[in-house]
This record gives C-alpha cells, structure tokens and sequence, in this order.
C-alpha cells in the first residue's frame, strides 16, 4: 500500500508532462482573464430583460406584456442563430465584407483560445461574449415600433436583420480583415455594431410602420419603477459591455469601467438640465433615458479615450440626444415611440466622431491618435465608417421590412392596436388599475 501510495503522485505529474509541453506551444488559457470574461459575458446578457423593462415602462398598460417578449424573445431567437450562422458570417473568412460558413454550429470553436480574437480565453467564451451583444441589437430597435408590431413579423424580422445587418457591420469593424477595421476605423464597444446599426435601422422603420393612430396625444408611462429598475440593469450591465470589452481582466478594462460611469453620469444630469429649461420639470423618466444616451456614446470611445473625453462625450450625448429626440417627433412627425433614433443612432454617431477626435494611444496602445491628438487619418475613417453603416443599414432594413411584409403583415390592424398587443397577440395582460 505505501509503495502504490508514492507511485501514484509520480504517475500523475508524469502524465502531465506531454500536455504541458504541448500547452506551452500555443495560446494558453488566463484563469483571471476567463473568470472575468465569464462574468462578463453574464452582465450584458443581463441588459436584454434590463431593456425590456425599460422600455415596458414606457408604454401603456395594454401593451406591457408584449414590450417585455418582444425584447425577451431575442434571446433564444438570437442566441440559436448566432450559434448556428451569425459568429461564422461576423468573425470566419478573409473576405472583407463578410465571414464564411467555417465557423458554423461552431465547429472548431472549443476550449482552446484563438491566437488573434482572444488570445487568453477559450474561443467558446469570445463566442459567448459575442453572442450577447448579438442578442441585444436587434432588440434595442422594438422601441422605435412599439404597440403597433406583430409579433411573427418581428421574429422574422430580427432573423434576417441579424444575419444581413448586424453579422456583416460585425465583420467590417471588428473581424481582423473586415473592410472598416483594415481603413482604420475604430470600435471598442459597440458605436458602429450595435448603436449604429440598431438605431438607423430604428428610423427607417419607425417611418415604415407609420404613426399610431393616437401619436401626438398626452401619453403617460405605464411604470416609472419599472423604467429605473429597467435603467439600472442597463447601467449594471453595461460595466461588462464596455470593461468587458478589453477581453481580458487589465487595465484597460478599467479605463474603460471608469470612462462608463462618467459619460452616463454626466449625460444623465445634462439631459435633466435641459428637460427642466425646456418643459420647466426634471422628470425621472428624462433622468434614465439620459443616462441611456450616455452609455450609448461612451461605448465607442471607453477603451480609446481619457476621463477628460469622458466627460465631454457624456455631456455632449446629454444635449444633443435630447435634441434629437424633440426634433424627430415636434418637428419630423416621425413615432419613434421610445427615442431610439435619437438615443442610438444619434448617440452611437456622437461616441464615433469623440474617437476620430479624443482617441489616444496614451490610453490604448492598440489604437490610434484622435485628430486632437495629431493624428490625421483616424478621424477620417471614423466619417468613412458612419456613412457606410449608416447607409448600409437603412437600406437593408428598408429591404427586410418590405420583405417580411409580403409573407406576414407587419403591423397589426387598427382594432388590435386599439385593443393592445397584450391581449390581441399574446392572451395575456398585466395586473393594473391604469389603462
């Protein structure tokens, strides 16, 4: 018994001698780095039910329900196309327009780390990570048509948006031959993929499905606690948006965690400041869609840029989304029934020109200099990007929509919206003594 008692711990470092050896010749796999891409990864998975709560906080009673599953559904629609197509068409391939099938029902994606997307995790958890940006894009475009969309469509709808809008922006910005990555454009988080995307295309259809039939009367949201616990999810999660994205657990990440609270805090009390000169009341509503707005055009810039920028984004998105958004609806007559336009695409644009213009590699080495910071060319192909995407987006959109439209209408009748989706699309309703 003693001498198999000694045998044992020499046969087991014996057999790890091989697996070592073999581990020290490719990217190995950081504990620290993959703990905190896990939790990571978990945060902003948390920001999809934190947006539907947001945002069901802002429609009537009649139409809770179907806010909330309009976002929710992504998750599972979204979550099995990335798997099953999406990762491959945004992160496979040499082409630079668009990814390849390689990569599809993640094949070849395991434990391993990939040398050039994440060198330091399994390429399982970048996938993950990835997913759960896919998973909230398409989402965050419900707003600009909520109480009037039916809910097939809009499966439809997010399916062929995630495929042929989100995967391939995806691919230009962040897939290391894509098209905008290789002219020098820069995204840490999200400004171009997510933002941009989502609220250009939020526009085009909020044109598309017209106006409700009651848009431009008074409208009183539907639970002011349900649009701050919805705006502190969103806050909550967005630490692993922006720090997580560092792809690794340094101090980039926390430059980043840093730039994130300063943008939203200083965009959150800019738009109060300018609700309360332009209506005479600081609404709390106004407060977390500020708040939102700062998030949103932070996360282009939070690896790239100072606190000083930070600071600067976050009170320029304060003003000029609140801007936007009064102008859309006073003066375009356009129902974009949550500001998705004016928070996303306007505020995803805000945070892509900050970098063209704050960027420093003092910050981050891997970037590049702003032109405020003498650099010539970033600037540039920050403009180049926002035209492409933009452009790229609205028509794509365009396309889809009339798409779908011909196989299933997109818009529910007017007695269903008179009614509410709750009940006309899904037979349930939520418990209230409001209408």
């Amino acid at each position: 018994m003693t001498k198999l008692t000694h045998a044992l711990p020499l046969a087991a470092a014996a057999t790890l001698l091989p697996l070592t050896a073999f581990a020290a010749t490719g990217p190995q796999v950081n504990s620290g780095d993959t703990a905190w891409m896990l939790t990571a990864s978990a945060l902003v998975l948390l920001m999809t039910p934190g947006l539907a709560f947001f945002y069901a906080g802002m429609v009537r009673t009649k139409n809770v329900v179907s806010t909330l599953y309009q976002n929710m559904i992504a998750v599972a629609v979204i979550g099995l196309v990335w798997v099953i197509l999406g990762f491959s068409l945004a992160f496979s391939g040499s082409d630079a327009m668009i990814g390849d099938t390689k990569l599809a029902m993640l094949s070849g994606v395991g434990q391993v780390p990939d040398a050039v997307l994440g060198a330091t995790i399994p390429f399982l958890l970048f996938m993950a990570y990835q997913m759960m940006f896919a998973i909230i894009t398409p989402a965050l475009m419900t707003g600009a048509f909520a109480e009037r969309v039916r809910f097939r469509a809009w499966i439809m709808m997010m399916i062929l948006w995630s495929l042929v809008v989100y995967a391939p922006v995806c691919h230009w910005v962040w897939s290391p031959g894509g098209y905008l990555l290789k002219a020098g454009a820069l995204d840490f988080a999200g400004g171009f993929v997510v933002h941009m995307t989502a609220g250009y295309s939020a526009l085009v259809a909020a044109i598309m499905f017209g106006k409700r039939r009651d848009f431009g009367t008074a409208q009183r949201p539907h639970d002011i606690g349900m649009i701050v616990l919805g705006t502190a999810l969103l806050w909550f999660g967005w630490f692993g948006f922006n720090a997580g994205s560092a792809v690794a657990a340094n101090g980039l990440a926390a430059q980043a965690f840093v730039n994130t609270f300063i943008a939203s805090a200083a965009a959150m009390l800019c738009w109060t400041f300018y609700d309360r000169v332009k209506d005479g009341k600081a609404t709390c509503v106004g407060g977390c869609i500020g708040c939102v707005a700062g998030l949103v055009a932070i996360t282009p810039a939070a690896g790239f840029v100072d606190v000083l920028a930070a600071l600067i984004i976050g009170v320029a998105a304060g003003f000029l989304c609140n801007m936007a958004a009064r102008f859309v609806k006073n003066c375009l007559k356009i129902d974009d029934t949550l500001d998705v336009f004016a928070c996303h695409g306007v505020g995803g644009t805000i945070g892509v020109i900050a970098v063209g213009l704050f960027a420093t590699v003092s910050v981050n080495s891997a970037g590049a200099n702003g032109l405020l910071n003498g650099g010539d060319k970033l600037f540039g192909a920050q403009m180049m990007g926002i035209a492409m995407v933009a452009i790229y987006s609205m028509v794509a959109t365009f396309v889809i929509i009339k798409l779908v439209n011909l196989l299933v209408p997109v818009r529910v009748p007017d007695a269903s919206e008179q009614t509410g989706l709750d009940v006309t699309q899904h037979n349930e309703k939520i418990n209230s003594c409001c209408n």
